[in-house]
């Protein structure tokens, strides 16, 4: 979910550095305070079931063909994507 609300831009031009950074600042909070859209557990052994589309951590001694990081299962194969 999205805690962020932009605020109102100031006519003064002297006040948009002041605004800026406090916007810049919302935005880190509203970062920091996300709720991830996808959680991931390492999985250190290959799944035993698969199809097309499906999202794993891949971590030692599970190397599905790049060593550890992120796999998606396209055509028949893993694809590492980071």
């Amino acid at each position: 979910m999205n805690t962020y609300q932009t605020g109102l831009v100031p006519d003064d031009v002297n006040q948009l550095p002041r605004f800026l950074r406090d916007e810049f600042l919302a935005i880190k909070q509203a970062a920091l305070n996300a709720v991830p859209f996808v959680r991931l557990t390492p999985t250190t052994v290959p799944p035993k079931k698969v199809q097309d589309g499906d999202l794993y951590e891949a971590k030692a001694p599970w190397n599905p063909g790049l060593g550890n990081g992120l796999y998606i299962r396209r055509a028949g194969a893993w694809v590492r994507l980071g």
